[in-house]
């Protein structure tokens, strides 16, 4: 796809087509990535949007508790290594 270069104040910049922005499901922010003589961008979206709530949701259903118990020996020494 070529894209032309547009003035945007004192800087350049392209414009993504709506249809890419939602087919990568972009929002606000992209990550730069510059490597061999390429541009890479890669959407950086917020994965973490609603886990506080999720986890109050956790606890008021007492479904917050160790999944591995704090009694297990974890003394590695004695394993032997192949």
């Amino acid at each position: 796809m070529i894209l032309k270069i547009v003035s945007i104040g004192n800087s350049k910049g392209i414009r993504i087509p709506s249809n890419i922005i939602k087919m990568y499901n972009i929002n606000d922010l992209v990550d730069i990535e510059l490597s061999d003589n390429q541009i890479i961008l890669k959407p950086i979206n917020k994965p973490r949007i609603g886990w506080n709530e999720a986890f109050k949701n956790m606890r008021k259903n007492n479904d917050d508790g160790l999944i591995i118990q704090d009694d297990i020996d974890l003394n590695f020494e004695e394993w032997e290594w192949k």
